[in-house]
């Protein structure tokens, strides 16, 4: 690879002072965020890239002006490193957006065209609302039937033979999660993708929680559309869709009439986030500087890839790699003290079938007062539904206050997790 890369070692050190939140004390007390699945911190690159958009380049797109040629400029910028980061076809299938949420509203809303009164839609018990809700409200909207995939309570996976006796020729649409915000199972795409596809459905694929901890490669995938969160993984709050080309020109768009009429333009409404997108390719640009800095071993994993689309992808391998390691030291360290039960997947030989988001309840304690005691600690996690609530109600935890969720970053380290540890068995075990 000649100077591609410089080396493999991955320095924890390095990593965390590219993020200036990490140095914070409150109290003379370090802050550790251990709450990444809610929002990762916010990369140094992405902060430069908003500050300097908005000094140097604040203007709306379409002007013959200096300020809106350079917006024009960072946004295409952005566009294609995101293409890039997903190993799309082209720029032209990525979409900006306000949220994942709205971005996955605004693609029901132009399906509802095509979903009849006959048609079924495939949900899955163990995903984010914000990938059922839409598609309820399409169901209701259009008279189509909702058929749910459950998953196994014992270890957070799907039922993938309940999957494959659901879908029939009825199948317009299979609404599926990359991996769980809850309980961090990652569910084999590519092949419910194929599965979906042999009874003509499309797949809409949630890919917030996945994307911040290992590659994603649509052309492999073969999904239809795919949302994400560049919040999620270290830059601004922003959504993005990637959707096949075809499929994005042909779909009918909610939008204002003098709006451009084709992709990706004539989904984005309104103004955009300017600054947002140049933070998103902040971002980018981070995980393509890891993936030079500590990706040289991963690389033969893309033999597609190449430039800057090979350096994420060997950058996002790289923190997979370093996460697990995180995983197995928070999933060991809590199997140790007996009163907690972790949900979804533990067996140290399974953990590249999850992400590092593992969540817990602990026997005779509300999660809630957990995640305080927690808080006044300065460590940062959460508790509750996380907005799972098909998850929680089938593991029975609606009505007991859900779980308490630990989710590390690639900036974490194994001191802050055992920080995590020692509070939970020094401050609430042993009292």
């Amino acid at each position: 690879m000649g100077n591609m890369f410089t080396t493999d070692d991955y320095n924890i050190t390095a990593i965390r002072a590219r993020f200036p939140s990490l140095t914070i004390k409150d109290n003379n007390i370090n802050r550790i965020y251990l709450d990444n699945p809610g929002g990762t911190q916010v990369c140094k690159t992405s902060l430069d890239k908003i500050q300097d958009y908005l000094i140097n380049n604040n203007a709306n797109r379409g002007g013959f002006f200096r300020t809106s040629i350079d917006t024009e400029s960072i946004l295409l910028e952005a566009r294609r490193a995101m293409s890039d980061f997903l190993h799309a076809d082209s720029e032209r299938e990525i979409v900006f957006g306000q949220n994942m949420t709205s971005l996955t509203f605004a693609i029901a809303r132009s399906l509802a065209k095509w979903i009849q009164t006959e048609h079924e839609i495939v949900v899955t018990r163990l995903d984010h609302d914000g990938n059922i809700s839409p598609w309820l409200q399409l169901a209701d909207e259009t008279g189509a039937k909702i058929r749910w995939i459950d998953f196994n309570p014992k270890d957070c996976t799907l039922d993938l033979d309940d999957f494959e006796k659901t879908i029939t020729d009825k199948t317009k649409l299979v609404a599926i999660g990359y991996a769980s915000n809850s309980v961090g199972t990652i569910n084999p795409i590519k092949k419910i993708a194929s599965m979906a596809h042999s009874v003509g459905a499309l797949v809409f694929v949630d890919a917030v929680q996945y994307a911040p901890h290992a590659p994603i490669d649509v052309q492999e995938l073969d999904a239809d559309f795919l949302v994400c969160s560049p919040y999620k993984f270290f830059g601004p709050h922003q959504g993005v869709l990637w959707g096949k080309y075809e499929l994005l020109d042909r779909l009918p768009p909610y939008k204002v009439r003098p709006a451009e009429n084709h992709p990706p333009h004539k989904f984005e409404t309104g103004t955009q986030s300017h600054e947002g997108q140049a933070g998103t390719l902040g971002a980018l640009e981070h995980i393509e500087w890891i993936g030079r800095q500590f990706g040289h071993r991963h690389a033969s994993q893309f033999p597609k890839m190449t430039n800057r689309c090979l350096h994420m992808h060997c950058g996002m391998a790289a923190i997979k790699t370093y996460e697990q390691k995180l995983s197995r030291h928070l999933i060991e360290g809590l199997q140790k003290i007996s009163e907690v039960r972790i949900y979804g997947i533990t067996e140290i030989q399974q953990l590249d079938k999850r992400v590092p988001t593992v969540s817990f309840t602990l026997k005779g304690y509300d999660p809630r007062h957990i995640a305080q005691i927690m808080g006044d600690k300065n460590i940062f996690v959460w508790d509750g539904h996380n907005y799972a609530i098909e998850t929680m109600s089938q593991l029975g935890l609606e009505k007991t206050g859900g779980m308490i969720r630990v989710g590390p970053a690639h900036y974490n380290t194994i001191e802050e997790l055992d920080q995590l540890l020692e509070v939970l068995t020094e401050s609430v075990v042993k009292h």
